[in-house]
């Protein structure tokens, strides 16, 4: 019998706020089943609901076993790929969940630390985006919505899991999205998909993140 192939687990999650899909979900499930690196990749979209979306994606990871996870969201108004640094211990909703949650000032887990940062080689994964002519960025916020609660909640039960590195990214609009936000930026499902594909490529081969600037002044 051949031995198991390792795993990773990408996330995307499901349309909100009024939204009839969701990028993050439809770039994700291109990649389903696919090989990168000598692991296959295993897709789940998340509710988009404070709670019940880290309940969801605990039980994903007992199921999965994966090597690595990388989640992802949708960033309405963002034009690029963007690589979370960090993630805080805050929910603070601007608008409901989809059941209708909408916490205020609240953790994410109580008595948990301020903060958690990635452990994915960011800036490698920036470099090798750009190079392929993806338009990337490392963001220092992941907002305080229910993409941050799952970056933290994702950090947080990765501490039970030695050696399974996490992070998350969030992606522009779709071009049909961006239809019905004049003005906003997008980026196709396909261009999106290919460079989550890239970006976990080079989180697999990377130990020693890449020194290279990609700060912000504000």
């Amino acid at each position: 019998m051949s031995a198991r192939k390792p795993t990773v687990l990408l996330t995307g999650f499901a349309p909100f706020g009024g939204e009839s899909s969701n990028p993050s979900w439809d770039a994700v499930q291109r990649l389903a089943g696919k090989s990168v690196r000598g692991h296959r990749i295993v897709a789940r979209c998340l509710p988009c609901v404070f709670g019940a979306s880290l309940r969801e994606l605990r039980a994903a990871i007992r199921d999965t076993r994966p090597a690595l996870v990388l989640c992802v969201g949708q960033a309405g108004g963002r034009s690029q790929l963007s690589l979370e640094r960090i993630a805080i211990n805050v929910d603070d909703a601007r608008i409901p969940d989809n059941d209708g949650a909408c916490p205020i000032d609240e953790p994410v887990v109580a008595e948990g630390p301020a903060a958690y940062f990635s452990d994915l080689p960011i800036k490698a994964m920036l470099a090798a985006l750009r190079a392929a002519g993806i338009p990337a960025e490392v963001s220092q916020s992941a907002g305080t919505y229910v993409c941050n609660h799952v970056f933290y909640g994702l950090m947080h039960a990765l501490r039970r899991s030695p050696g399974v590195r996490g992070g998350f990214v969030h992606i522009p609009y779709s071009p049909a999205q961006a239809a019905q936000h004049p003005g906003a930026p997008s980026l196709s499902i396909e261009l999106v998909s290919e460079g989550l594909r890239i970006a976990l490529a080079t989180a697999l081969t990377t130990v020693a993140d890449s020194r290279i600037a990609a700060g912000a002044e504000h």
